[in-house]
C-alpha cells in the first residue's frame, strides 16, 4: 500500500504541475502567488498541529467541538491550505490588469470551456463499438 501511494502522489504531483506549464512563470505575479501558497501550505498545518501535539487541541477555540475539528482537519492538510490560499490570490492579486489572463493561463483553457460546439468532439469523446447509443453523452 505504501508504494502504491507514493506511485499514485507522485502522479497527482506531477499532473499538478504540468499545469503550470501554461502560465507565464516570469511573471511577479504568478511567481508570489507559487512561493507564497507553498510557504503557507508548509507552515500553517506544521503551527496546527505543533499546537495540537502541545496543547492537546487544536488553536481554534469556539463553543462547538464539531467546528473546531473540522477546521484542525482542514487547516491541517498542506494541499489543502496551499489550493485555498493560491485560489483566493489567483482571484484577488491584480484582478483587473490586462496581462493578468493571459499571465495565469486562462486563455488556453477557454476553448475547452464549450464541448459540444465543436463538431469534432463528439467523434473523438465518442465510445467504441457505436456504445454511445446505449450510453448518452450529455
Amino acid at each position: 500500500m505504501a508504494a502504491l501511494y507514493c506511485v499514485l502522489f507522485a502522479y497527482v504531483c506531477s499532473a499538478g504541475l504540468g499545469f503550470l506549464q501554461f502560465c507565464n512563470l516570469n511573471s511577479f505575479r504568478t511567481k508570489f502567488i507559487l512561493g507564497f501558497s507553498l510557504f503557507m501550505g508548509l507552515s500553517v498545518p506544521q503551527y496546527f498541529n505543533e499546537y495540537l501535539l502541545i496543547s492537546g487541541r487544536g488553536p481554534v477555540h469556539t463553543g462547538a467541538t464539531w467546528f473546531n475539528n473540522i477546521m484542525q482537519l482542514i487547516f491541517s492538510s498542506p494541499a489543502t491550505v496551499a489550493i485555498m490560499v493560491a485560489f483566493f490570490l489567483d482571484l484577488t492579486h491584480s484582478l483587473r490588469h490586462s496581462s493578468t489572463r493571459r499571465d495565469s493561463g486562462r486563455h488556453w483553457w477557454s476553448k475547452f470551456r464549450n464541448f459540444d460546439q465543436d463538431v469534432r468532439s463528439e467523434e473523438f469523446y465518442s465510445l467504441p463499438y457505436n456504445l454511445n447509443r446505449f450510453f448518452p453523452s450529455f
